[in-house]
């Protein structure tokens, strides 16, 4: 398909839609997603042409996330440099959403990793050192109940049990800064809320989640298709992905599968969702990346049991 060669061939930054009407252009748009393995995974923004008569439909489109942008174009407008600004910003934008960029979502996620990791790990310091304590506390003892020639191999034992006490305790005096630290950390991401985007064509299931979730600790985002599901990847880069198998432009396993292909996109957990729950579709969606699968219509409890599975504290 030519439309598909085109872009694949040039894997556009921008992309101009300069079409008669704003129906066509929607549609090269559909067609192009439906078609090209490339266009999910190819960060870039859409900037579509229009006439006066179409301003409305045109914010409109932009708005559901079917464009990016919009330019009058005809009759050619006073602000002649108007398309090129518009090029300038959807650049900008995606130089800011670069993959190499980190995001402050990112950095909260690892930083909520580490602040969980820090109570085992004083934990295991602190029963460490008790443990190597004891070990003291015993061959002094053996030590002191031995004969002579015993004695002085506890005595060999015992020195080596006293650089090891020593180490112990340096190690569990060192952690405890940096431990301190990591709890600060943690404090601090848990005021940046995990991003879920809920991927829905339905627009009654996408109101039922957004009450589901309500009182909790996530930020729910949604997309009614894989086009706008991609963008939202790209610039929000959510925690977590919930999504439909059954979406109007892209099976959701399919766009599973893309999104398990981009290196940065890969580690972002998916799970599916459908009305049905065969051992196939569920075998496939596994198999396609998916981290989990639920049936609808969800229920509260079991919903947020796995969000709680991939964003811990996130439901309290």
């Amino acid at each position: 398909m030519q439309i598909v060669s085109d872009f694949e061939a040039s894997r556009p930054a921008v992309l101009v839609l300069a079409f008669d009407t704003l129906a066509a252009a929607q549609d090269y748009r559909n067609r192009l997603f439906r078609s090209s393995r490339l266009a999910h995974v190819t960060p870039h923004k859409t900037i579509a042409l229009c006439s006066v008569g179409e301003l409305q439909r045109a914010y409109e489109a932009c708005e559901a996330g079917i464009f990016d942008d919009y330019v009058l174009f005809w009759p050619q407008p006073f602000d002649v440099r108007r398309l090129d600004m518009a090029i300038h910003h959807a650049l900008s934008l995606l130089s800011k959403a670069s993959c190499d960029a980190v995001g402050v979502d990112q950095l909260a996620a690892h930083a909520r990793h580490i602040a969980r990791l820090t109570p085992n790990l004083a934990e295991h310091a602190h029963r460490f050192a008790h443990e190597v304590g004891r070990t003291h506390a015993a061959a002094d003892a053996a030590a002191r109940s031995a004969g002579p020639v015993f004695q002085r191999c506890f005595r060999q034992v015992g020195e080596s049990v006293d650089a090891l006490c020593t180490a112990a305790q340096a190690l569990a005096g060192a952690l405890g800064p940096q431990l301190q630290a990591a709890r600060v950390m943690g404090a601090l991401a848990e005021r940046v809320r995990p991003t879920v985007l809920a991927v829905e064509d339905d627009a009654f299931e996408r109101t039922l989640l957004s009450h589901l979730l309500e009182n909790t600790k996530v930020e729910l985002i949604h997309a009614s298709t894989g086009a706008q599901a991609f963008n939202s990847i790209w610039t929000r880069r959510p925690d977590l992905v919930l999504m439909d198998i059954d979406l109007p432009d892209l099976n959701g396993m399919e766009i599973t599968r893309r999104l398990k292909s981009v290196e940065p996109l890969a580690s972002i957990p998916v799970v599916l969702m459908a009305a049905y729950g065969r051992r196939t579709v569920v075998m496939e969606s596994l198999k396609a990346g998916a981290a989990g699968f639920m049936i609808k219509p969800l229920h509260r409890e079991t919903l947020l049991d796995k969000i709680e599975a991939f964003l811990p504290g996130s439901m309290a």
